[in-house]
Parts: structure tokens; sequence; C-alpha cells
């Protein structure tokens, strides 16, 4: 029996590996621990002491119910990692550390478990921070067996960061890092009935450098936000909302692959509202503007950078989209969800 037991665990979670008894040891232990294992995590307490500079912290939580857990360039915990860092840099924060809290359904493969926790421990390195404390729980499976991600993270505010959308006035350009919308396109490409045969995958990447570089190379940066759930079109709406004043795009100008604009086109959607994991919208003021772009230009994750608008003072204060052939549309931000959660 015991030998059976063994082979069961070793295939899929169980119920009792969320009872906090010698089964949920065993699949931190061996399971967890050996890829997230570092000074203040290994200890297993109840929380982490943390070494911290005389400086203003910054401070994020996010979860993540993403289907399906895998889909091409990333996972759900590349994602959550991916996420959680990105807050914080968007905000003008280093990273320092994240919490982890894994949610798993009864009967999820032990092998999905190893490949999602590695990947949280990639792209924690690729960031720069430790996974220092968390919390695993196992539920109810409620079907095909799956998991939930919540993560909060903490950083330290960058001097003389002064990220304040009073800042942003008429003439400040609209620049985005890379191309839009394949991170959501990505994930329903492998959803029943949403199968395309490209190349499109998710861009979930840490951002934090990149973000960093414009600091360092002296850029006046107004705002920052990360192109999430509402997508581009998200972002450009609250920033005309809460800043008062009109955002003007150019299409021709938005970074939007061939394969991307086919298959939204496909799936009748606008690929300005579809969600992003590694691209962040940045205002800066326009005598910057050329330096910034050649600092992101000059990154991996930002190669494909371009000047997307401008900020202007026209009124009621919206955004507005120079289409390619001349004319001009209002871009709003989605009412609803357009589709099932894809971060």
């Amino acid at each position: 029996m015991a030998a059976i037991m063994d082979h069961v665990e070793t295939e899929q979670v169980l119920r009792a590996h969320g009872g906090g008894g010698e089964m949920t040891g065993r699949l931190i232990a061996e399971h967890l621990l050996p890829k997230l294992a570092n000074e203040c995590l290994s200890p297993l307490t109840d929380g982490a002491v943390l070494s911290w500079p005389a400086s203003s912290v910054v401070f994020t939580t996010d979860s993540y119910v993403v289907t399906p857990l895998e889909f091409p360039g990333g996972d759900i915990g590349r994602m959550a990692v991916c996420g959680t860092v990105n807050d914080l840099a968007v905000m003008g924060a280093v990273p320092v550390a994240l919490s982890l809290g894994l949610i798993i359904e009864e009967g999820l493969p032990i092998a999905t478990l190893d490949r999602i926790t590695q990947s949280i421990a990639v792209a924690a390195r690729q960031a720069g921070v430790c996974v220092v404390t968390g919390d695993t729980k196992v539920i109810e499976r409620r079907g095909e067996p799956g998991m939930f991600v919540n993560t909060a993270g903490i950083g330290r505010l960058r001097d003389g960061c002064r990220l304040d959308l009073g800042r942003v006035e008429p003439g400040d350009v609209i620049i985005v890092n890379g191309r839009i919308a394949e991170h959501g396109l990505a994930i329903m490409s492998v959803r029943a009935g949403l199968e395309f045969d490209s190349d499109l995958r998710s861009d979930a990447e840490p951002l934090a450098d990149l973000i960093g570089g414009l600091f360092d190379e002296g850029v006046d940066v107004k705002f920052l936000r990360d192109a999430t759930r509402g997508g581009l079109a998200g972002v450009l709406a609250d920033l005309s909302e809460q800043a008062q004043l009109t955002v003007e795009i150019d299409e021709r100008s938005i970074p939007l692959s061939r394969t991307a604009k086919h298959a939204a086109e496909m799936l009748g959607l606008d690929p300005l509202t579809v969600a992003n994991e590694g691209k962040v919208v940045c205002v800066v003021a326009a005598d910057d503007a050329e330096r910034a772009l050649r600092r992101l230009q000059s990154d991996p994750l930002g190669r494909s950078a371009a000047i997307i608008g401008k900020v202007t003072n026209m009124h009621p204060p919206l955004v507005e989209l120079i289409t390619i052939a001349g004319g001009r549309r209002i871009v709003q931000r989605p009412y609803g969800e357009e589709l099932p959660r894809i971060c």
C-alpha cells in the first residue's frame, strides 16, 4: 500500500497534500523548495526578514487565474512573476522580493507543478528577485485540474523618481516598448476552437531593467503603466481620464506583427484592447523622446519600441486614433471582458 501511495503522490496533487501534515511537507520539500530555495525562504518560517535601506517602499499584489496553465512563450508561473515585478517597475521601483501563494486543484499532475515551479524560479532569477515567503493550499477540483497563483512584491523606490500624472502636459510623447497583443492572442491560440497555425508567443518578460535604463539615462519620465488587462487602449483611456488631457496616437506607428493583426481580425478583436505581459507605456517630455527611444531600442526587450503618439490639450479629453486611411476614431477601454481571462 505504501508503494502505491508513493506512486500516486508523485503523479498528481492530492487533497492530503494541503492538509499541513507529512504530505504537505514532502510536497514543499521535494517539489517547491529545491527550485526556489534562498536564505530567506529556506527556514520556512511564517514570514521573511529583509534587510532594508532607508528609502521609500513600494508594495503590490496580484492574482493569476489563466487557462491553460501553459501556453506558447510562458505559463501561469512566469506570468505571475513578470506581472508583479512589472507592477513594481512601473511605479519607479527596483524589485527586491516576492511572496508566492499557490492554490492547487486536486489532481493536478505533479509534473505540471514541477514545470511551473521551475518557470517561476527562472523568471525570478531573470528579474533579479527572490521568492522569500509563500503558502500552498490544495482545493477540490472543479473540472480539469488547474491552479491559481497569488504573488505580492516589494521594491525600493528609485532615487529621483518623479512619476506623477499631474506632470503630464500637452506636447509630451507616448512610447511603447514593442509589439502589442501577442500575449493574449498566444493564449487564445491554444484554447479549444481558437488555434492558429502561427508563431504567436506570449511576451511575458520582466521589465525592471528596461525601465531602469530610462531613469539611468536621465530621461524625464512622467508616467509608466504596463498594458495588461484592457491592453493599450485601457492604459491610454486611464491616462486621458485621470490627466484630463487628450491622447492622440497614430495607427501606423503602433508596433503590431502581421500575424497578430491577422489573428485579431479573424477573432473580431481590436489589438489595442488585447492584454500584454511585457509591454510598458511611457509618457516622457518631448525633449527626451528620441533619447528615451534609443535607450529602449538598445535593450532586447525594447528593440521594437516606437513613439506612437502625443498628449494634446484638445477638449473634451479622449483618446483618438489617426487611422492608416487618415481618418480618426475614438479609442475606448473595453466595457467588460471580451474573452475568457487571459491574465
